[in-house]
């Protein structure tokens, strides 16, 4: 599963009802409750119809290669690795946080031909405190330590307020208040948003995304990763 940007719908029924003062009124009170009803139900049966004939998502290409830009973004493995995973997340993602030992399991399984580029996509429309632990760990990577603060983030990415998030910075052994003065600046913010446009540029619409190669991750499994992967390595070979 995936976090999903959505647009909810909803529909609000209001029933009115008094006391009457004699039969011809309650007659009355009964139309008008009866009509209202009526009017609920073509609205209900308006927004079935309507979701119904909605164009469905676009269907996703898994053979398309997507020219994914990984400069300024951190990495972990070999920088001159034949196989590049990139990753699109979200730290108050909890599928997010479900596919780390996935990826740690292909990393380890791969230690000296693939390389993992971590890009930010927080879904702030669904995830109050999404920006504000992609910004912190941009911060953090200006000390050096990106990959601490995204570890511990993950591990408590339930509690992510600043307070939460500035203790963290201390936790990992980053001076907090550089930490605090480059989580405020512009460039961090910069950088966030720069992900979110090579993300959507590449088709994501929801966290994690996986690419291999530029190739897509259909299936978030290690069985379907090593394919892949495998793919990856001998197209790479072929070209060298």
């Amino acid at each position: 599963m995936r976090c999903r940007r959505y647009v909810p719908v909803v529909l609000t029924l209001a029933v009115l009802a008094g006391c009457a003062p004699d039969v011809d009124e309650l007659k009355r009170g009964d139309k008008e409750i009866l009509a209202k009803i009526d009017a609920v139900q073509k609205s209900l049966d308006g927004a079935k119809a309507a979701a119904a004939n909605a164009a469905p998502d676009p269907a996703i290409d898994p053979t398309k290669v997507y020219d994914i830009p990984i400069e300024k973004s951190p990495v972990r493995g070999p920088k001159d690795a034949p196989v590049t995973i990139v990753e699109f997340s979200d730290f108050q993602c909890p599928f997010c946080a479900e596919a780390k030992p996935l990826l740690e399991q292909v990393l380890q399984a791969y230690p000296k031909d693939v390389k993992l580029v971590f890009k930010q996509f927080p879904l702030g429309s669904i995830h109050e405190n999404a920006v504000a632990a992609a910004k912190a760990t941009v911060a953090a990577g200006h000390q050096g330590k990106f990959w601490e603060m995204h570890d511990i983030l993950f591990v408590n990415n339930r509690d992510l307020s600043y307070d939460k998030l500035k203790d963290y910075a201390g936790r990992i052994g980053l001076n907090v208040p550089l930490w605090e003065e480059d989580f405020q600046a512009l460039d961090v913010q910069q950088a966030v948003s720069r992900d979110v446009r090579t993300g959507k540029a590449a088709d994501v619409d929801g966290t994690p995304t996986f690419f291999v190669n530029g190739r897509r991750v259909m299936d978030r499994s290690f069985e379907s990763f090593k394919s892949m992967i495998e793919d990856a390595r001998r197209e790479a070979a072929k070209k060298s």
